[in-house]
């Protein structure tokens, strides 16, 4: 009896239990369920918000705006997070391999959430305590991290401040967002979508900007190896880059390659051959900086941050130039934009060592008499960065600030001969250095359109920021003259009309009588044609010109042409004492090209949305600014540098020359502080500027300074380049004629040179010029 009662009790007691354990069970479940919906309505606010449904279908990741030139090439990005997406036709295969072998073998088969992945880290990592047995999270959860910042302060509520609830509450909501992106997406866009949104280190973010920065290739030509590599930052992009830890990544690839060794995506021969292979990279981190047109792409990101300042989305909230995706289509060619900072670098390396030479040990600083400008570098520093910094910590009148300006420490410099140099200088010895430096900008425009071809700001963006494009202004000296001969021309004055080159004397109330010289100092008393003078730049014609038209003339033709800059209506204005930039003197010289039809240079084609929706096209903007014939005989005043004796353009080089008509003019300012060329042809109208960032930098001597031997051969070196490509287009020709005949004498024969008589010169190929 008693066995009997004991049985009884026992199995009494074991269905007790196994009704507590089944109580117990479905408690918990109905307690987890209960658990998920509080998380996924974030019930009294304890857990914080989830996306919504809208955002579920249109999730937002901070995406470069990326810019291009005229023929589709990438020219740079404008960043916080520099991201650039793909899609998934867009991938290698081995990269997708690669992934789904290391993060998520099952990928295909869940539905957000892996079952066989939760039980593997309950059991392996919570309960045995193995750091080796990995995560659980699928790929579809890391996407829901990366695209809703799920980890993020702004999605936590009250009890994710609780020790122990914070990582179970993240995770819960992952899995949710999780099997929501699994309703709302293919497989193939949650991958593209968890490649697009994840971080890769070297302020790499996305998939195809890694490749580009590590490889330099597009994500769909990575190798196997190269594949693995990427997979592998995953895990720790900083701690396995193969930049800065370059053998943890290769420990860390060749796991990625095990693991896809293991699930047969490569051979165990493959896999051997692979893993002894060292790493190799092309590495390259996005720069503003670094590439094609720095310079002009600084300029361009002024104009678009203005314009996503002042233009609405269609959720009423202004564009993000760094985070919204715009695609900015720009007017400028790549090729000629090549073309253009290799002639300019070319010419200006040479000049540079000519103008040391010419220094022998001297400063460059000098004033109009020719002596160094006492405490010019103690003047020039209190503009720097370094300067205000010291004087904030020390006091303006310590006398720490001058030994922290000329304490030495390292830095990087530009140099012509050894690109950038590591040295030890102090800021004193950092400014003297630099401010040795010639400077150059140089802008080429296609007159017919007013698109804006090639742009070159300066020597080097990340060591010498300013734009000499249209930032800076300097005296144009000579290149003017052809807006006080146009105005001429305007009021009846044609080509062949005669002036003696005498000394001119233009009378200005309460001043002394204005006389300026001509650039030899000399006078030949005799009779020339006016496009004689201005062909050798004779200053007493043009001179005598501005008497008899009157400098508010000058001014108001310089205006309409296209000059925008202030002009002082004086008598020396027709020598260029007057401040303009590159940009507006081609702008307004290509009003002659165009026969009267000033189109405001312009460089921005459109903008379009992450998704190719056009935003804003940006139209020329045309107005009629001369007549035709007047136009045409200013063209035939300007080839006159090619064709009339002592031109300034005949050093041009014949194979230029050659079946081509072309226009030009020289400019050099007092004391050759300024050298300028502007070059004309049918096709393109190009501007250049040569001097020192301070005016009172500059060769000792005027030849040596003059814009024919600093500017013209920039121009000569930039136009036989681009001839010599055909794929441009860019062809040798004469200029566009007027509809209606010329009803002016352009035949000036007396004073003429016949072509035959150019070998009449000797060329100098050293100096470009006869």
């Amino acid at each position: 009896m008693s066995n009997k009662k004991n049985n009884t009790n026992s199995g009494t007691l074991s269905g007790k239990i196994i009704k507590a354990i089944w109580l117990i069970f479905f408690a918990g479940l109905l307690g987890f369920v209960l658990f998920v919906w509080s998380v996924s309505v974030n019930f009294l606010g304890l857990y914080g918000d989830l996306p919504d449904f809208q955002t579920l279908e249109n999730p937002e990741s901070e995406l470069a705006s990326e810019l291009y030139s005229a023929d589709g090439v990438l020219l740079g990005k404008y960043f916080r997070e520099n991201r650039s997406p793909v899609k998934y036709d867009e991938l290698s295969k081995n990269l997708i391999n690669a992934l789904i072998a290391t993060e998520d073998i099952r990928f295909e088969d869940h539905s957000g959430i892996d079952p066989q992945g939760l039980a593997r880290v309950l059991f392996k990592t919570i309960l045995m305590g193995q750091s080796s047995a990995g995560g659980g999270s699928t790929l579809s959860q890391q996407t829901a991290k990366n695209l809703f910042k799920t980890r993020g302060e702004n999605s936590q509520g009250t009890l994710s401040r609780v020790p122990g609830l914070r990582m179970l509450i993240i995770k819960t909501k992952e899995w949710i967002v999780a099997s929501q992106l699994e309703k709302a997406y293919t497989k193939d866009e949650i991958l593209t979508m968890y490649l697009n949104t994840s971080e890769f280190g070297s302020n790499a973010y996305g998939i195809k900007t890694a490749s580009k920065t590590f490889f330099n290739k597009d994500p769909k030509d990575l190798t196997v190896q190269e594949s693995a590599v990427l997979v592998g930052l995953f895990k720790a992009p900083t701690f396995y880059s193969p930049v800065y830890n370059p053998d943890n990544a290769l420990r860390r690839r060749n796991t990625v390659l095990g693991q896809m060794t293991k699930y047969d995506f490569i051979s165990e021969t493959q896999y051997d051959s692979l893993s002894s292979l060292p790493i190799e990279l092309d590495y390259n981190v996005d720069s503003h900086n670094k590439g094609l047109a720095t310079y002009f792409r600084e300029i361009v990101k002024a104009d678009l941050q203005k314009w996503a300042n002042e233009n609405l989305k269609a959720d009423g909230q202004t564009y993000d130039l760094y985070g919204d995706g715009l695609r900015i289509y720009t007017t400028v060619d790549s090729r000629m934009q090549r073309y253009a900072e290799e002639s300019v670098e070319e010419h200006m390396k040479e000049l540079q060592e000519k103008f040391v030479q010419e220094l022998r040990g001297r400063e460059p600083w000098i004033d109009s008499n020719g002596r160094v400008i006492p405490n010019f570098l103690e003047t020039m520093i209190k503009r720097t960065e370094a300067y205000r910094v010291a004087v904030k910590k020390y006091g303006a009148n310590s006398d720490s600030v001058n030994i922290k300006l000329n304490e030495k420490r390292q830095m990087k410099v530009f140099s012509w001969e050894k690109g950038e140099i590591d040295t030890l200088m102090s800021s004193m010895d950092s400014l003297r250095y630099y401010k040795t430096f010639l400077q150059a900008g140089f802008v080429s425009m296609d007159p017919q359109s007013g698109q804006i071809k090639a742009w070159v700001g300066g020597l080097n963006h990340k060591f010498f920021k300013y734009d000499h494009v249209r930032e800076g202004k300097r005296q144009p000296g000579s290149t003017f003259k052809p807006f006080v001969y146009a105005a001429a021309i305007e009021n009846g004055y044609g080509p062949c009309y005669t002036v003696v080159d005498q000394p001119v004397e233009v009378n200005i109330p309460g001043q002394p009588a204005w006389s300026p010289s001509n650039a030899d100092g000399k006078f030949t008393y005799e009779k020339m044609t006016i496009r004689q003078a201005m062909a050798q730049s004779i200053n007493s014609v043009t001179a005598y010109m501005m008497k008899q038209i009157s400098p508010e003339v000058v001014v108001e033709t310089a205006h309409r042409l296209g000059i925008t800059s202030d002009l002082d209506a004086v008598p020396a204005l027709a020598l260029g004492t007057s401040d303009v930039s590159v940009l507006e003197m081609v702008g307004a010289m290509s009003t002659f090209v165009n026969l009267g039809e000033h189109i405001q240079p312009y460089y921005i084609d459109r903008i379009e949305d992450k998704n190719g929706n056009v935003l804003h096209q940006f139209p020329a903007r045309k107005r009629p600014a001369m007549k035709e014939q007047d136009a045409y005989l200013m063209l035939h005043m300007l080839q006159g540098g090619f064709e009339e004796r002592g031109g300034t353009s005949q050093g041009v080089p014949m194979n230029l020359r050659q079946g081509n008509e072309l226009g030009g003019k020289t400019g050099t300012t007092q004391n050759a502080s300024d050298g300028w060329y502007m070059g004309l042809s049918k096709d393109l109208v190009s501007g250049v500027w040569v001097g020192g960032d301070d005016r009172a930098v500059h060769f000792r001597s005027w030849i040596s300074g003059q814009g024919a031997r600093t500017a013209r051969p920039i121009w000569v070196k930039y136009m036989t380049k681009i001839y010599d490509d055909p794929s441009l287009g860019i062809t040798r020709g004469p200029f566009r004629k007027p509809e209606r005949p010329i009803s002016i004498e352009l035949d000036c024969e007396e004073y003429a040179i016949q072509a035959d008589d150019y070998t009449d010169f000797d060329y100098d190929h050293q100096t470009n010029d006869f």
